[in-house]
């Protein structure tokens, strides 16, 4: 008896550790931030986002080329403890982002109307590591690739610290990421911690212990990367607040 007793425990506790990284479920009380017709509540150059298709749709070309990274930025509030859920691809050519808690910088002669510095959940459509969706980059600021899918690290006034972990390797994201196509991201920010999942698997843990650094609210955009001809799109939009 003590034997199977511990055998289901055994078996109990590795399910546990199974579903530990999983998404949480999705509630009914998520705010949409995207209607589907039109950029309604969203404010970006409009020569380069449109709405296409049912989707956020923002291209650039040798004709219409982004001035510097830019942005288009939700501004209907600011994020602070939240829950974010939408989908997303772009080409190969270049790189986008989803900003959040982050500053619309409209001092100091930006490049463009709709420059945007902070947390940026990074999106290539890319499967070689480094170089690949989903890590945390600091736009606009001095600390670059702030934490790399896979990591659980923090940011201390030393500098960055990361703990042994095994959320994903290269061959598991190779599985998970699906290339060329939508791919599902969960962000999950509370205090200073933060989580982002790809396709309902968490990839990557990160907690920010450096004050002067800490970004506890601000507002949240989606990406244009300056340089070579681009796009990059966005549907299923929303977000819960998170008290």
């Amino acid at each position: 008896m003590r034997s199977l007793v511990f055998a289901l425990t055994a078996v109990l506790t590795c399910s546990s550790f199974a579903f530990a990284d999983d998404a949480p479920a999705e509630t009914k009380d998520m705010q949409v931030l995207f209607n589907g017709k039109d950029l309604t509540g969203w404010d970006g150059n409009p020569d380069l986002w449109t709405v296409k298709d049912g989707v956020i749709h923002g291209e650039t070309t040798e004709e219409k080329k982004a001035d510097g990274n830019t942005f288009l930025i939700w501004k209907d509030g600011v994020v602070k403890d939240f829950e974010l859920r939408l989908s997303c691809r772009c080409n190969a050519t270049n790189n986008s982002g989803i900003q959040y808690r982050s500053k619309h910088i409209t001092e100091g002669n930006p490049r463009n109307k709709w420059v945007v510095r902070g947390y940026q959940h990074e999106l290539r459509n890319e499967v070689g590591f480094p170089n690949i969706s989903g890590f945390i980059y600091d736009e606009g600021g001095k600390r670059g690739r702030i934490c790399l899918i896979g990591e659980k690290a923090t940011w201390e006034t030393s500098g960055k610290k990361v703990e042994k972990s095994d959320l994903i390797d290269e061959a598991g994201w190779k599985k998970l990421f699906r290339l060329d196509d939508w791919n599902d991201v969960v962000i999950i920010a509370k205090g200073n911690h933060v989580q982002h999942y790809m396709n309902g698997k968490l990839v990557l843990d990160f907690t920010d212990n450096e004050p002067s650094l800490t970004l506890l609210e601000g507002v949240l955009a989606v990406q244009l990367h300056a340089g070579k001809p681009m796009w990059a799109e966005f549907r299923n939009i929303r977000i819960k607040e998170l008290k």
